[in-house]
This record gives structure tokens, sequence and C-alpha cells, in this order.
């Protein structure tokens, strides 16, 4: 069982930065793979990007390259989504999420678990 809890999502201008957090429990976060995706209004839920269990290796939607970076500190149970450069379409509901089979999957349907969304408002 895992319980992902997310934060730090907020209204900000375009080109501002935000800072999203996961928090974890329940199963030892080191094990599985983690992802952060979003979702806007009348869309599907899509990718942003993923860790592998150690932290070592990344993989991003091309969306996002360049602006967003992936981390995640299995010793304090986090992951962190820290997003510069915002624009407008990337306003969504953002959720974290974790595979327990692996990491990097750019599916929803890979994922075990979620968390409850954090929302992210960008204006122009």
């Amino acid at each position: 069982q895992v319980r992902l809890v997310e934060s730090g999502g907020g209204l900000v201008q375009a080109g501002g930065s935000l800072r999203l957090s996961c928090a974890a429990s329940g199963r030892t976060f080191s094990s599985y793979g983690v992802a952060w995706f979003r979702q806007a209004p009348g869309k599907e839920r899509e990718f942003v990007a993923a860790i592998s269990l150690s932290g070592g290796s990344t993989n991003y939607a091309d969306s996002v390259k360049g602006r967003f970076t992936i981390s995640r500190d299995n010793a304090k149970n986090a992951m962190y989504l820290q997003m510069n450069n915002l624009k407008p379409e990337d306003t969504a509901v953002y959720y974290c999420a974790a595979d327990l089979a692996g990491w990097g999957a750019p599916t929803a349907d890979e994922y075990d678990y979620w968390g409850q969304g954090t929302q992210v408002t960008v204006s122009s």
C-alpha cells in the first residue's frame, strides 16, 4: 500500500516558477518508481516526468523538457517537480503516481497508486 500527497500548487503568472512536492508513505519509497502527470479540464491525463528508484535517471515529456526538473529524496520519502518558465498551457491538476513494477512509463495505466492532485494555474 502506498499513500501519496501532493502540495505546492497555486496561481502564478506566465514566466514564473512553482515547486511541487509529493509526500509518500507506506511501502519503502526507494522500492518503486514515481512520476508526475497532469490533467487539464476536458483533456486526458498526460505524462509530465518520471524518475527512477535511485533518482539517477529521469524521463520527460517533450512539452516540459528544459523547463521542469523532477527529483526525489528517498531519505525524506519525497518527490519534487521544479517548474520554471511556466506557460498558460501548463495549467492543470498535477498528480504524483507510483509504479511498483518499474519506472519511466509514460502511460497512466502503468501506475498503481495516485495522489489526490494539486491545482496549478498559470495566468497570461
